[in-house]
């Protein structure tokens, strides 16, 4: 049973480049579903595969005109200082003010600490930070 829960996930896990948008989902997936079976069998599959969805739906990185647009933004007069490290993957919190991108509505950006990331507008989760 194990053995053919890892082929699967293998399986799934070699076939995720369908479009990339959905890259990090299905990879995510896969890889949890793997790590699940491995560490708690079926059970650990099932709650290894959602979790690994969802991680790889947060983690999956803005197409590269995203980040170019946000590179050319300029810097806002009122920057916002916060205490907490922004990372990919935590929110950024109500006070820290985020704009749209235009041409792809899917993402917005801030510049926050003296750094520019780019964030879900609808949960105002960190998915990328610009270097």
């Amino acid at each position: 049973m194990y053995k053919k829960l890892i082929i699967a996930g293998a399986l799934v896990l070699g076939f995720a480049t369908a479009a990339p948008a959905q890259e990090g989902t299905v990879n995510g997936a896969a890889g949890g579903a793997v790590t699940g079976a491995i560490v708690g069998g079926p059970v650990g599959a099932a709650v290894g595969g959602v979790a690994g969805a969802v991680v790889g739906t947060v983690l999956a990185p803005p197409p590269r005109r995203v980040v170019s647009y946000v590179e050319q933004q300029p810097i806002p007069e009122s920057e916002v200082v916060v205490k907490q490290k922004v990372v990919v993957g935590e929110p950024l919190p109500n006070r820290v003010k985020i704009m749209r991108i235009p041409d792809n509505p899917k993402y917005a950006y801030a510049v926050v600490n003296h750094q520019r990331v780019i964030v879900d507008p609808s949960n105002r989760t960190v998915v990328h930070v610009v270097h």
